[in-house]
């Protein structure tokens, strides 16, 4: 097979949560545990730092990715979603897996593949320890695919863990209370191994002390502690820079100190492409696409919209099946212009379903580009253009 059929045949052929959600899912660690044997990889070597969470994993990610970069190290870095390309996934400093390597591993390890009928996300992650290995990578930052304690890269023995907050988000697998979500998230957390919490919360602040005092690790809320490193205009942006700085400052490496945290978090954009939070793609008018999909999310964005200054508000909104869209909306502004469409995802809401949702009409069509076209041409060099909801809408938009 070439790349292009490759990529066809994971992307279709193996369960893939963001296309067809809660069927693909397979939690348990049996699976991943058998596929790492299988592929005979010795990871005991990397350094790796697993990141779960709700919220902010991805920037979580890359500014450790960063930092870990400019301290002079070979980082690799496995994430999820991607927004554009399938190698986004897994990079060894901010380099995206090659395609030679990607078609090299199926051909080689296409029976097993199909023996243990792994999911797209257990293939993708075995895939990126087998890359890692042969990167001779330094360190690896593993994010979490979906909870913790069942998800795929819990097999792992990471350096630290890292959580950096909790709230409402796919309730249907992990638990409709914090205190359940937070249980299912802590499971990343091993004996005798630190864990860093972005945020003490009341509601989960004991789940996570229980959890470690049972596994006799050290825990730390980075809420507690005062950092000189948060520099960004974006809020969250800055609670997750506090998170990662007590996450650099028990590494207890002496070639990542506050120089390199500091030329980290400032290169960000050059180490690292960091792309979907809060991501301006144009200033007249300004365009920002920005990945909140869920409450927790649409909060941090509402508090960001109030610091600009606009005439029109414009939102492009599309979502997965699965949303309470009417509670997320409400925390828009008033007089908000929006507009609804979809992605090519099969979760992805319909007309009808979005309107039984809200409970009423709205503004709705299912062509992506027609919806930006239309704003476009309405929007004036003042106007503010919003594109959220899905990881997914900014491909079909923008490629």
């Amino acid at each position: 097979m070439n790349y292009k059929q490759t990529e066809n045949w994971i992307l279709n052929r193996l369960p893939f949560y963001q296309s067809q959600g809660s069927k693909a899912y397979k939690p348990g660690l049996d699976n991943i545990r058998s596929f790492v044997d299988h592929l005979n990889i010795n990871i005991q070597d990397i350094k790796l730092i697993h990141v779960g969470g709700t919220n902010g994993k991805g920037s979580t990610c890359a500014y450790l990715s960063s930092i870990i970069q400019e301290s002079g190290y070979r980082v690799g870095t496995f994430t999820s979603p991607h927004f554009f390309d399938y190698r986004e996934r897994i990079k060894v400093n901010n380099n995206k897996i090659e395609k030679d390597f990607i078609s090299q591993f199926i051909i080689n390890n296409r029976d097993i593949i199909e023996k243990l009928e792994l999911t797209f996300f257990e293939l993708s992650f075995g895939m990126s320890l087998s890359y890692y290995i042969e990167k001779n990578v330094d360190y690896a930052i593993i994010e979490v695919g979906l909870g913790g304690r069942l998800d795929a890269t819990n097999i792992i023995n990471p350096i630290l863990s890292v959580i950096t907050n909790i709230s409402y988000d796919h309730t249907e697998i992990l638990g409709n209370t914090l205190k359940k979500i937070a249980f299912e998230k802590a499971g990343i957390i091993k004996q005798n191994t630190k864990v860093i919490i972005g945020e003490r919360d009341k509601d989960t602040e004991n789940v996570f002390i229980d959890i470690a005092n049972k596994n006799f690790s050290e825990i730390i809320f980075a809420s507690d502690y005062n950092s000189k490193f948060e520099n960004s205009e974006i809020e969250y942006f800055n609670k997750n820079i506090k998170t990662v700085v007590q996450v650099c400052r028990n590494l207890n490496d002496e070639k990542i100190n506050d120089n390199t945290i500091q030329k980290g978090i400032l290169h960000i954009d050059i180490n690292t492409d960091f792309y979907g939070r809060w991501t301006v793609l144009n200033d007249y008018p300004k365009i920002i696409f920005d990945s909140a999909h869920n409450e927790s999310g649409f909060i941090h964005l509402s508090k960001q919209l109030s610091s600009l200054e606009y005439d029109k508000l414009f939102f492009i909104l599309s979502f997965v099946k699965g949303k309470n869209i009417k509670k997320l909306i409400s925390y828009l502004p008033d007089k908000s212009l929006i507009y609804f469409t979809s992605s090519n995802m099969s979760r992805s809401m319909s007309h009808n379903e979005i309107e039984e949702s809200i409970g009423e009409k709205i503004n709705f069509d299912k062509n992506p580009n027609r919806v930006y076209s239309n704003i476009l041409s309405q929007a004036s060099s003042d106007d503010l253009i919003i594109i959220t909801g899905s990881n997914y809408i900014a491909k079909e938009i923008f490629l």
